[in-house]
């Protein structure tokens, strides 16, 4: 036996236990539902035609699941009008399985899922064992569980500001910059340098004989001990 049958605006010709991708259908994995819209009937050389349904007639299907289509892309173009649209397209669908092709008004039968779950016997709520109470805590227990306390820890020594380098002679905010980023920050490091030292900066940050032309060494060491330049 098979049938023709109506959903989503398209006809599907279906025997039982066929599996068949229809238009979104409400409804979840496992339930039964009911198509109504019966154009045809066939079973071996009888076929009965609706006008446009077949009266008292119907086709049971089990939702198997819930899904989605594959994306269709939708692309529209108008030469020499700077149009374009692009848009994606993902039907949703519904997988069903033919359960049963009924006649004369009969009623679909329950999932046999929904069945066992309602043939299944309650627990008595008299009968349902009983909850034991937790063992409540000794207080040697408790003292045992209490966690241990935080040590404190000890607060980081505060940052020593940086010494304005811009005193010195003919260093800017950049040229200061550069020193601060070479690791010199205070004006005791500057008057620490030898002739070695002065030639590693002069040369790593490229001063081009600036330190010993503007005299740095001998400024820092006025300038550290609190001497104004």
């Amino acid at each position: 036996m098979y049938a023709v049958v109506k959903t989503g605006g398209k006809q599907y010709r279906v025997s039982k236990d066929d599996i068949m991708r229809v238009e979104r259908l409400a409804g979840e994995a496992g339930d039964t539902i009911t198509l109504a819209d019966v154009l045809m009937i066939g079973d071996g050389g009888d076929v009965t035609l609706g006008a446009p349904n077949i009266s008292g007639a119907s086709v049971a299907a089990e939702i198997l699941e819930q899904t989605r289509d594959r994306k269709v892309i939708i692309f529209k173009k108008r030469r020499r009008q700077n149009y374009r649209r692009k848009k994606g397209h993902r039907q949703h669908l519904t997988v069903l399985r033919v359960t049963e092709i009924l006649t004369d008004g009969a009623k679909p039968k329950p999932a046999a899922k929904k069945a066992a779950k309602a043939a299944a016997p309650k627990a008595d709520a008299k009968t349902a064992e009983p909850k034991t109470a937790a063992p409540k805590a000794t207080p040697e227990k408790a003292a045992a569980e209490k966690p241990a306390p935080k040590k404190a820890t000890p607060k980081a020594a505060p940052k020593k500001a940086a010494d304005d380098l811009t005193q010195l002679s003919g260093v800017g905010p950049v040229l200061a910059q550069k020193l601060i980023d070479g690791g010199v920050t205070s004006f005791a490091q500057i008057a620490a340098w030898k002739k070695k030292d002065v030639e590693e900066f002069d040369e790593k940050l490229s001063f081009k004989g600036r330190i010993e032309r503007e005299g740095w060494v001998a400024q820092a060491k006025k300038l550290a001990k609190g001497e104004k330049e």
